[in-house]
């Protein structure tokens, strides 16, 4: 997948598709951040690229604030939607998370707290146009 990357697709199977490919080419150490309104598919798509690791039974950390999981890779899902601030970021171990190179990162809602984005990481960012169609683009901030 040669970024910056921009896609629409057209359902449920297109986003899986989509998921399956981006998989394919995740590597340890990769911080993936998805930006999207609400319902525009942010932990669907999470929950397909996990499918490829390894990893099937799959949930939104919206209240937990991460969930843990191992499969190919160990897989850190964070949801940013309800913290209020950094601060709390910081009390879970934060730090320890992103310095976890042998981790794969997924954070939704990142854009809430833009300001907790390590510099490096890929930004998927995910609009609903037209009934089940989204568009996707994805860039890697280095």
């Amino acid at each position: 997948m040669v970024l910056p990357f921009v896609t629409t697709v057209n359902d449920e199977k297109g986003t899986e598709d989509l998921a399956i490919k981006f998989a394919n080419e995740l590597q340890n150490g990769q911080v993936i951040v998805l930006n999207g309104n609400l319902g525009s598919g942010k932990t669907f798509f999470v929950k397909k690229v996990m499918n490829q690791l390894g990893i099937n039974y799959v949930n939104s950390p919206s209240f937990a604030i991460v969930n843990e999981y191992e499969g190919k890779y160990k897989t850190y899902h964070f949801d940013f939607y309800r913290l209020l601030n950094i601060e709390e970021l910081f009390d879970i171990g934060w730090q320890d998370y992103l310095n976890d190179t042998n981790a794969v990162i997924f954070i939704e809602w990142g854009e809430l707290i833009n300001e907790a984005l390590p510099k490096e990481r890929l930004e998927i960012f995910i609009t609903i146009l037209e009934g089940t169609m989204r568009k996707f683009e994805i860039i890697k901030y280095e």
